[in-house]
Order: structure tokens, then sequence, then C-alpha cells
């Protein structure tokens, strides 16, 4: 990892003051649907993506650092999961949040339109392998295991991804509210059942606290999506779901006007978020980088933080691979 510094991301109260400015002004993108299928296959059909961001122009700063291909389609294709508010997240038709105001701000700088098409999480990286997408843009977690391709076990199941990483995040457990079973850290969900989203670094940490659990167990109800997860814990049917600090916050803040969750414990060590790309598209990949660090010099991204509360995961310069 860039740091392994616990950062605590407070609670996003200015969100709701914010949202109405984020649907008008944010990135306009894809309609919403699942468009993977369980077997982790790349995602394809659903609603037809449509781009904003910078109409295509040979005289942005960085327009020269990108692929031909780019700049001669005036696009980059963009996979996420729009379920991980304030990273991302559907709000009347479009897909608003930090992840696509920065690639708003990434736009200006590289001159191309950011496409976002929405589609479940497992399959994101399978859209890179099959060229579906050119990045994805997810709160996804910079790890040694996705840049070499492997699954938890450590079996080689792909070829790998590379990461531009622009945030650093820790994770939190999200419980009901009260916290009826008292949890305050991984060791105390032994004996317990927990929900999370399948494929996810969460669902990992899960089965390495399983192995810990030794004789009394943890089950492990792994979901598509996270809001089943949530449902689960919500319902009582789970102990907790464990999610990225800022996610677990908001929803903690926002579902049932705060009543439904709370975060449990302190939040653990912060590890990056990056922008995921072929391991074959190094020079997108640096492309990203020069755009990252430019709107940091530039003062953008800061913006973008401020606007949604997140300033605590703000990072001082852009990195490649910096996961652990």
């Amino acid at each position: 990892m860039t740091a392994r510094t616990t950062r605590r991301i407070p609670a996003l109260s200015r969100l709701s003051a914010v949202a109405a400015l984020a649907v008008a002004g944010a990135l306009v993108v894809t309609g919403c649907g699942d468009q993977t299928k369980k077997d982790n296959s790349a995602n394809s059909g659903g609603s037809t993506p449509s781009a904003s961001g910078s109409a295509s122009s040979s005289t942005a700063p960085l327009f020269a650092k990108l692929p031909k291909k780019y700049q001669d389609a005036g696009v980059i294709k963009v996979g996420t999961d729009a379920s991980y508010a304030p990273m991302e997240q559907t709000q009347n038709g479009q897909i608003v949040g930090i992840d696509p105001d920065i690639a708003q701000a990434l736009s200006k700088q590289l001159g191309v339109k950011f496409e976002f098409t929405n589609g479940q999480f497992d399959g994101l990286i399978t859209s890179l392998y099959t060229g579906r997408e050119d990045a994805v843009m997810s709160a996804m977690s910079d790890t040694k295991a996705r840049q070499q391709g492997l699954d938890d076990k450590g079996k080689k199941v792909g070829k790998g991804v590379d990461f531009v990483d622009y945030y650093m995040s820790g994770s939190s457990l999200l419980v009901k509210k009260g916290n009826p079973k008292g949890v305050k850290a991984l060791a105390d969900l032994c004996g317990q059942s927990v929900a999370v989203q399948r494929g996810t670094i969460y669902e990992d940490a899960f089965k390495k606290q399983k192995t810990a659990c030794g004789s009394k167990g943890l089950t492990i109800q792994a979901f598509d999506t996270d809001s089943e997860a949530q449902t689960r814990v919500k319902a009582g049917g789970a102990v907790a779901d464990l999610n990225d600090t800022p996610v677990a916050a908001y929803i903690a803040q926002k579902s049932g006007n705060g009543n439904d969750f709370e975060v449990a414990g302190d939040p653990a060590d912060a590890g990056p978020f990056g922008i995921a790309t072929d391991k074959g598209n190094a020079q997108l990949r640096d492309a990203l980088k020069a755009a990252m660090d430019a709107i940091i010099a530039d003062g953008s991204y800061a913006q973008v933080l401020q606007k949604w509360n997140a300033s605590s995961g703000a990072i001082k310069a852009a990195a490649v691979n910096g996961g652990s």
C-alpha cells in the first residue's frame, strides 16, 4: 500500500445537502441494470451507455499522452458498479458521486469523454480482459492479488490489471442499529453469520477471519450486490457487513434516516482505491496517472472530495500499483 496509517472518514453529514447539486452537475453516465452473470463473465447487455465530460479536444493539456485509439474515438469506456455511495450511486438515471466527479475532472485534462457502464462488481475486471471496458472506476481496492490475477486462494485466474491509485480508504463493519451483538472487531464475529458482496476484498477478509475463528466458525453469506448484504443485516439474518469506510458511514447516515445501521468499531488500516486498466494498456494507465497528478496540482481533485465531505482519504500524488 502507499500508506498503512488508519484514517477515519467522518460521517458524511453534508451529503444530503450536495445530492441535488451532484445530480445537476455530475458526469452523466449509463442507465442502471446489472450487466454480468454470476459466473464472473464480462459485463454485457443492459442499457445503452451515455457519455459526458469534455468533448474530444486535441488542445486539452494531456491529450497527446493518450493512445491514438482513444484520441480517435474521443471516449474512454469505464465499468462501474453504482452501489457504493458516496463513491458512485444512481440518482434520477444518472451515476453520481466521487468517482464520476473525478472522471469529469480527468476528462478536462485528457480531452476525451468518460463513458460509464453500470454492471456487477465481480465482472468488472473480466470486462477489461475482454476489451469491453477500457478502465474500471468503482471504489476498487488496489491489491497485489488483483495486479497478478490471483483469486483468494492464490490461484492464477487472469492476467491481472494495473491500478492508478487515487484515494485512501479504510474498512468498517456495518451492523444493525444499536449493535445488538456488541461487535467491535472482526474477532467478535466468530460463531456468527455475516453478509458481504461477492468478489470483494471484504469477502476475502471474512474468509480469513473464518479460519481464525477455528472451531467457533463463521457463516459467510455472499451476495451479488452489497445492497442485498445490507438487507440481510437489516433483517437480522446476519450480524454485520464489511465495506469501505466512507461507504459504510454513508449507509449508516442515510438508510432509514439513520435508523437502520451503525458503524461498529474503528476503521481498519487504510489502503488505496485505484482506477484499473488492462496490463497491456500501459499508455492509457500512464495517461490517467498524469491526469490524476494534474487535477491534484490544480485543486480540482480536492474540490471533488470537499464536495462529498471525503477529504480524509485524499492523496498527495497518484501512484501505480501501490496496493499490497
